[in-house]
């Protein structure tokens, strides 16, 4: 502004001060700070380039010129002839947000000859100036640390991609944008032109968590163009920015925090199906899902693509009951599209996991005997009745039943469909005091779905003890010699000697042979029922009692059976 006129006065006065009087035709300038900012971390000094506010009137209060009313600030170069050597020397020393009256005399203004005619000959003219930006082209960009987090692994570099929360200022405070209130983060790669070059340089180093402070000068902001209506030519910016995440187009997942369990004997490979549990978090620690809130653990198989790429790869390799944390950058993770609302787009990934436990689809049942007797006549095979001990846990050792918490011993049948597949095949072929821990998969046990107290797709672990068995019978029998059978056999049968044996009669008969260790019965049902259906197998003509005819076909059946069984 006035530059026609500036020229005249520039080069006479070399020093100034602040007088309190009237200004003389050869005063100097006075200077009224009528407000000073609490905080001036810097004053105008010469070179200095400054953006301006201002009313100029003459003594009488007459305004003839004002910034204001045009609603642009005033650019301006201190100390290089730019300027009328008044204003230029009322502007020193200005604080950003300071305000003062400046009352220049005519020989530091427009002198003898006055502007045309607007300004007369010989004026004195007052300004009433609001400073509200200040830099040098030397200017560097300004960081301050406000707060940083303890652990910082990693900080920025370029190449980098950040998102960022900011909240943006001008140099006097007035806001231009902010990313709160749009409630979403800015995010941009680092270095490569996205940004202005202010914030390229200003966020390099920063730590996940840490908040700065950047004052970044016009030069390396929007410049003389400035950005739409809201940041103005030639403005200084200050940005708050708080760090949310960080990540490189190249990165991997990375792996840290394991806790290994004492054994591991199995890792994790693609195409097992694992269950475990999880914490999800940013990178800044916020959670944005867990599985035990849910009480539930994820389950799924691994290296198949059923679950993001970066779990699926981080899941391989782990054991039983390890602990790990997985972080994945967003392209192995939700993308730029993110998940919902819970998880935004570009954003990295912590997941705390807990492995419960893993299986494979073709996976048989493992046993493990832990104690063989030395004596060992016979052992346990399909249709024997067995009693046994059990301890029945999840892998990583919670434990589900017990057959100490009831008053009698456990017993099935061995392959008559009691118990789980898995334990039927895991209790074959031991020895009476054997003891066994049995592995069981869920496709042998209680399969996706589970069972009350058991989760879908558990492995189970047993740990076993038989305690006795006895020997069952050939499919289909329920009563077997274990010697040579009576030869006559109805009279062994017929007590009375009446030539008919009824039900009662015949019980009897059958209870004496077993108890003479002449005969067995199918073990595991009830006596009076096997009694029951073998005399019904008996009794042909359905009369109630057996008669010598009925027993002698039924004899010559059951021989002719065996000798097609032979053949």
């Amino acid at each position: 502004m006035f530059a026609t006129a500036s020229y005249f006065f520039i080069v006479f006065f070399k020093t100034w001060s602040y007088i309190e009087c009237n200004p003389s035709p050869l005063g100097d300038v006075v200077v009224d700070r009528y407000y000073t900012p609490k905080d001036c971390p810097r004053e105008v000094k010469s070179g200095d380039q400054v953006r301006y506010h201002y009313n100029v009137t003459f003594l009488d209060g007459k305004i003839f010129d004002s910034s204001l009313k045009r609603g642009a600030p005033t650019v301006g170069l201190i100390g290089e002839g730019k300027l009328l050597a008044g204003l230029d020397k009322g502007i020193r020393g200005m604080c950003v947000n300071e305000r003062r009256k400046v009352t220049v005399p005519p020989h530091l203004a427009y002198g003898s000859d006055g502007a045309g005619d607007v300004v007369p000959p010989d004026t004195t003219l007052v300004f009433d100036l609001q400073l509200l930006d200040l830099w040098n082209q030397a200017d560097l960009v300004l960081t301050r640390t406000i707060s940083t987090p303890l652990d910082c692994k990693r900080s920025v570099v370029r190449t980098d991609f950040v998102r960022y929360h900011f909240n943006g200022t001008l140099l006097d405070g007035t806001p231009f944008s902010s990313s709160y209130t749009r409630r979403q983060t800015h995010d941009s790669l680092v270095g490569e032109g996205w940004l202005i070059k202010g914030l390229d340089e200003g966020l390099l180093g920063m730590c996940v968590g840490e908040i700065r402070n950047i004052i970044i000068p016009p030069f390396k902001a929007y410049g003389e163009k400035g950005y739409g209506n809201d940041v103005p030519s030639q403005a200084s910016l200050v940005f708050d920015i708080l760090l949310v995440d960080l990540h490189n187009p190249k990165d991997d997942i990375t792996v840290e925090n394991q806790v290994l369990p004492e054994s591991c004997t199995r890792k994790s490979v693609a195409g097992d199906y694992v269950r475990y549990h999880y914490n999800g978090t940013f990178l800044n620690g916020v959670t944005f899902d867990t599985s035990y809130q849910r009480n539930s653990t994820y389950n799924t198989y691994i290296g198949m693509g059923y679950v993001i790429s970066g779990m699926d790869k981080g899941l391989q390799g782990v054991c039983v009951g390890e602990r790990r944390r997985i972080i994945m950058p967003p392209h192995l993770a939700y993308g730029e599209q993110g998940a919902g609302q819970d998880i935004p787009g570009s954003a990295a990934l912590v997941f705390d996991i807990h492995v419960i436990d893993f299986h494979n689809p073709k996976d048989l049942v493992e046993i493990q005997v832990t104690h063989k007797p030395e004596v060992c006549n016979e052992t346990s095979e399909v249709d024997d009745l067995i009693y046994y001990h059990y301890n029945c846990s999840l892998l990583d050792g919670e434990l589900l039943f017990s057959s100490s918490d009831y008053d009698n011993l456990q017993d099935t049948v061995l392959g008559a469909d009691k118990v789980i597949d898995g334990l039927d095949e895991g209790l074959r072929g031991m020895c009476v005091g054997e003891r066994r821990v049995v592995i069981v998969p869920p496709h042998l046990a209680h399969g996706e779905k589970g069972a009350t107290g058991v989760p879908g797709s558990a492995v189970l672990r047993f740990e076993l003890e038989l305690v006795d068995l006895e020997k069952g019978l050939p499919s289909g029998y329920l009563f077997v010699w274990v010697q040579e059978s009576p030869p006559e056999l109805f009279e062994a049968m017929d007590m009375n000697k009446n030539q008919e044996v009824p039900v009662e009669e015949f019980g009897e008969f059958i209870k004496l042979q077993v108890a003479e260790g002449k005969g067995r019965m199918k073990p595991g049902m009830d006596p009076e029922v096997v009694i029951a259906d073998m005399f019904k197998n008996q009794d042909r003509n359905k009369d109630g009692v057996i008669t010598p005819d009925e027993l002698k076909l039924k004899v010559e059946e059951d021989k002719e059976r065996a000798m097609h069984e032979e053949l």
